[in-house]
């Protein structure tokens, strides 16, 4: 299997655009009417109308804190040319030097480095206060200086909505290990409570199923059996062991009770939806959801509207935003993560480009699309 590095950029630009359309400069992310938010968007001439740049459609905290995690992930060193072992089942020999990405302490280090900087950059973009309070809990530079204290409120979905690009470093499933340790490290540097730092490997993990090519059907279910693997790392990394597993089973039990709904526990459906499902009754559904009535706004659930999304939607753009951009929840974090992996399964294609020609940070986005394919030992097609 090889990815084509298009599929990078189109993961990392409609990641920023389904956040900047979910956001709409604070006005539809805090609009709690699915039904309101279409009519809005209908008299503005629908989707394909809409250009998405500076003032009036900025990036939303979601997006900066993604960029933060993604050019972390992309930093680090060249390798002289030579034979390279990828993973165990993959080697091959580069003419050229290759970019090595940071691993273990320095990685995470770097990671949180970049969180609080980037939390200079949040005018008018409306971070959340637990990934405020982490943040300046922070210590970028101290040995350890990226744990914070266990925070039995830190459920929300601030981790989930910057970790997709994990799953474009980490992409393979031998890579699995890779995956949970960073994703529940660099998520609980701000949300370190399971329901939080769980949606940020929800988000890795999806994304690795989209590069992977895995049958959407089944997102769902791998990621439920992936959780004990997950509770594993978080025992033998020590920290916070019993106030972790106290608090644990929250996560779970809903995805559980969401594969039930939708009649995709053994993760090969066929989906069951309500039926109507228009903006109305995705607005209900999606409360039911959540964790205390906000849609989307916690760990669990903002990767469960966007896999729910997904799973709508199919190869139709339009319809995915109608889904997981435009509902009365915290549509730009459902956005993100939808965005993100939408753009991996389909490239741009059907998307209007106005939705992603000038999206703020365009440039950076696709720089670093470029570094975490190249990271991710992907050969250039």
């Amino acid at each position: 299997m090889t990815i084509n590095p298009s599929h990078y950029r189109a993961a990392m630009l409609l990641s920023g655009a389904g956040d900047a359309l979910g956001y709409r400069n604070q006005l539809w992310e805090y609009n709690q009417s699915g039904p309101c938010i279409h009519r809005e968007l209908q008299e503005m001439g629908g989707l394909k109308n809409i250009v998405v740049q500076l003032p009036d459609w900025p990036v939303s905290d979601d997006t900066v804190l993604h960029l933060a995690t993604a050019e972390a992930l992309a930093t680090g060193n060249l390798l002289p040319s030579g034979i390279f072992e990828v993973s165990p089942k993959l080697t091959f020999y580069s003419l050229f030097p290759l970019p090595v990405g940071k691993e273990g302490e320095e990685l995470l280090q770097e990671v949180a480095l970049r969180y609080v900087e980037a939390m200079k950059d949040m005018e008018g973009r409306k971070p959340g206060p637990t990934s405020i309070l982490g943040t300046s809990q922070l210590r970028p530079g101290v040995p350890g200086g990226y744990r914070i204290p266990f925070n039995t409120e830190a459920t929300g979905c601030g981790a989930a909505m910057r970790a997709m690009c994990i799953g474009l470093r980490y992409p393979r499933p031998e890579e699995l290990p890779d995956l949970i340790r960073v994703s529940i490290e660099t998520g609980r540097m701000t949300h370190n409570h399971p329901t939080g730092y769980l949606g940020s490997f929800a988000s890795a993990l999806f994304t690795a199923f989209a590069v992977q090519r895995r049958p959407l059907l089944s997102w769902g279910a791998g990621l439920v059996r992936a959780l004990p693997l997950a509770m594993e790392f978080v025992q033998s990394a020590g920290v916070d062991v019993e106030e972790n597993l106290r608090e644990w089973g929250f996560f779970t039990a809903k995805w559980e009770w969401y594969l039930s709904e939708r009649g995709l526990v053994s993760g090969e459906g066929p989906v069951t939806w309500p039926d109507p499902y228009g903006p109305s009754e995705r607005d209900s559904a999606y409360q039911s959801f959540s964790l205390s009535g906000w849609a989307g706004r916690s760990g669990h659930d903002a990767p469960m509207i966007a896999l729910d999304s997904l799973l709508g939607a199919g190869p139709d753009w339009e319809e995915l935003c109608n889904r997981a951009m435009f509902h009365g929840g915290d549509s730009d974090s459902t956005g993100v993560i939808a965005g993100c992996c939408w753009g991996l399964l389909h490239g741009f294609e059907g998307v209007p480009e106005g939705n992603y020609r000038t999206l703020e940070y365009r440039s950076r986005m696709e720089a670093v699309a470029k570094q975490l394919h190249k990271l991710a030992g992907w050969q250039e097609q």
